[in-house]
């Protein structure tokens, strides 16, 4: 039976929906994606009582259906826009988290060390994280990212943290600097630490991003740090979009917050990848 939508199915009332056979429960995901827009693959797990492997598994059947269209955390419906947001809307999603993210790999810097930030809402946490931690000093930021390099301009008159920004090509709406020419100065680099961030952390897709051209600089950093660190928030784990970054094996450690799948976490640490959920 293919998934099809239909109005009346979305006004089943949650409780009702749990325990529903695999096709019906397709056909009210399209129908209620269709109302509302957008759902989170959490929003549904919890009101079909499954897991998010299972919602996930019934996006791709409906996206192969032509019914709903898959996005970060959730799925749209099969017309919407894929419009990119700025830098500071995607910043104001799940800030909390983000936050804690920051503090935890702001405090994995040490003195002297020389540091890759990637672009990025996350990123600019941690970079905010770095400027407010007076102890530091001697530290070198290297980042591809305009407005970090500005939100470290205070720590810099200060004495504390010397910036370096990459060459390149200026992306609209992310602040972010790419190829050509941003990669020269990341192959004479070997940096102590680099802190990239994504769209998407899988156990078979690696790290991904939406942009390619960012995804080449991500791939940079990777290649030019002795320690990768790769921060995300919990919505992109267990996602894969289109610009692969790296294996999972490629890098060291992964940031990101309690509000990712368990199921997820756990399977990125089966493939043998060290993992830090924090808030």
């Amino acid at each position: 039976m293919t998934p099809t939508t239909s109005a009346a199915l979305s006004a089943v009332p949650a409780r009702e929906e749990q325990g529903v056979p695999a096709e019906l429960r397709q056909a009210r995901t399209a129908a209620l994606v269709e109302n509302e827009g957008f759902l989170r693959v959490t929003d549904l797990a919890d009101r079909f009582g499954v897991s998010t492997v299972t919602v996930r598994s019934d996006l791709t059947a409906l996206e192969s259906a032509g019914l709903v269209r898959r996005v970060r955390g959730g799925a749209v419906a099969s017309g919407a826009g894929v419009a990119e947001q700025p830098l500071e809307t995607a910043a104001a999603v799940a800030a909390r988290q983000k936050s804690a993210i920051g503090q935890r790999c702001a405090a994995m810097v040490s003195h002297g060390d020389v540091v890759l930030l990637d672009v990025g809402s996350t990123t600019t946490a941690i970079a905010a994280a770095l400027r407010d931690r007076p102890d530091l000093s001697d530290v070198t930021v290297v980042t591809n990212a305009l407005n970090i390099a500005l939100l470290l301009e205070p720590a810099a008159v200060a004495g504390r943290i010397s910036i370096i920004v990459a060459g390149g090509t200026v992306r609209p709406l992310q602040h972010s600097l790419v190829n050509p020419y941003a990669t020269l100065l990341l192959e004479r680099l070997s940096a102590h630490l680099a802190f990239i961030g994504c769209n998407g952390v899988d156990v078979r897709g690696g790290v991904t991003n939406r942009n390619v051209a960012e995804g080449e600089i991500k791939r940079a950093m990777v290649a030019a740090t002795r320690r990768s660190v790769v921060v995300a928030d919990g919505t992109k784990l267990g996602e894969v979009e289109v610009a692969r970054v790296c294996d999972l094996a490629d890098v060291d450690h992964l940031v990101t917050d309690a509000g990712a799948d368990p199921d997820v976490v756990a399977n990125i640490r089966s493939a043998g990848l060290s993992v830090d959920v924090v808030g």
